[in-house]
């Protein structure tokens, strides 16, 4: 059966009648929740935010995967918590846990702690409209 379509009737309103989903939103649901979040290079194929399970982006989850090669180029790591009001890039916490470790930076990473770390970085603010 066609649903007849009203003039008054936006769009969105109409797929949301039918079931059709949007993208999730990248904003956490819970008001009290990090969001750890990773771009990487991929050459000639560009750039983008690397897509993770939900359950997966949890601050030793995103380290790890890091430290063991995961990702083949960061150039961003962001933890970001909207109910605290803060965000904050990761790099120093990379080099941190490899020097507890002993061990040396894993060459998928070095180029990305070591441009983060040179920078006198101040914490980002997030600012809610």
């Amino acid at each position: 059966m066609i649903e007849e379509r009203r003039p008054d009737q936006s769009l969105k309103s109409r797929f949301r009648n039918v079931g059709v989903r949007t993208s999730p939103s990248i904003v956490p649901n819970d008001n009290d929740e990090t969001v750890y979040l990773v771009a990487d290079d991929f050459g000639r194929l560009g750039r983008a935010w690397r897509e993770a399970d939900y359950e997966a982006t949890d601050l030793e989850t995103v380290i790890q995967d890091l430290l063991t090669g995961q990702y083949s180029h960061p150039i961003r790591v962001v933890a970001f918590n909207i109910a605290e009001r803060w965000s904050e890039d990761v790099a120093r916490e990379l080099r941190r846990r490899c020097d507890m470790q002993m061990r040396d930076l894993p060459s998928t990473i070095s180029d990305f702690v070591e441009r983060h770390e040179d920078r006198d970085r101040l914490q980002l603010t997030l600012r809610l409209v």
